[in-house]
């Protein structure tokens, strides 16, 4: 199933899982507005009632914000780089591919890394909106804070500097953050006493050499069911 094919099938809702090999979309909306600016196709690894897994292959054209004048977000001064006017753009991921980990209530995802070659690097914490399904993908909301979470059990919090920034840009409101922080402490909590999914021998999981990478749709941007589209 491709990620055009996705989008009519299942249930009102979008909640009929995925099985092994469906293409879907794994977006993001940016913060303070309902609109998409983040979207990789992915391929689905699991899909039950507690897990959801998919697989981010390495060549896959994805979406990502820019600055208007083509400037890369990272590489805008912190100070204005949540002010100055943004759109978005495709580009190509690079690398060894990430596989995404998600339950479905928990206000993050944890993400796989490996070196080339397949030596694993590290889980990264990504804290986000819990994510809504819908027939064609999940959607959620990036909020900034993240934890990287090494082989010997060590963590540190990353982008704590973006965290701030963003809440005095005024894309984050303080009750918000406040739940970001908490959700943030409550993963750290999970890595200490080394719970799911840290203990289950992902860094193991390989790739189906028969998956191809996802296309990119045309509609990448459209809105989702649980939108009013």
């Amino acid at each position: 199933m491709t990620a055009d094919t996705a989008r009519t099938a299942g249930a009102a809702g979008g909640t009929a899982r995925w099985a092994p090999g469906d293409q879907i979309l794994w977006r993001y909306r940016g913060n303070a507005t309902d609109r998409i600016h983040i979207c990789r196709p992915v391929t689905v690894v699991r899909d039950t009632a507690e897990l959801l897994a998919v697989w981010l292959a390495p060549g896959t054209v994805c979406v990502k914000p820019q600055l208007a004048d083509g400037t890369p977000v990272h590489h805008e001064p912190l100070g204005t780089r949540y002010t100055k006017p943004r759109t978005t753009a495709r580009c190509e991921w690079l690398g060894t591919g990430v596989l995404k980990l998600a339950r479905p209530r928990d206000p993050w995802s944890v993400w796989l890394f490996w070196e080339p070659g397949w030596a694993f690097k590290n889980w990264y914490v990504n804290l986000e909106e819990p994510r809504r399904r819908w027939p064609g993908g999940v959607d959620s909301e990036d909020h900034f804070l993240d934890i990287a979470v090494y082989p010997d059990r060590s963590w540190e919090w990353k982008d704590e500097d973006e965290f701030a920034q963003a809440q005095r840009a005024g894309l984050m409101g303080p009750r918000q953050a406040a739940r970001v922080r908490a959700a943030g402490q409550a993963a750290v909590d999970l890595v200490s006493a080394w719970g799911a999914p840290f203990p289950d021998g992902w860094e193991h999981w390989r790739p189906d050499p028969s998956w191809t990478v996802p296309e990119l749709p045309a509609d990448w941007d459209r809105m989702s069911a649980h939108s009013g589209s």
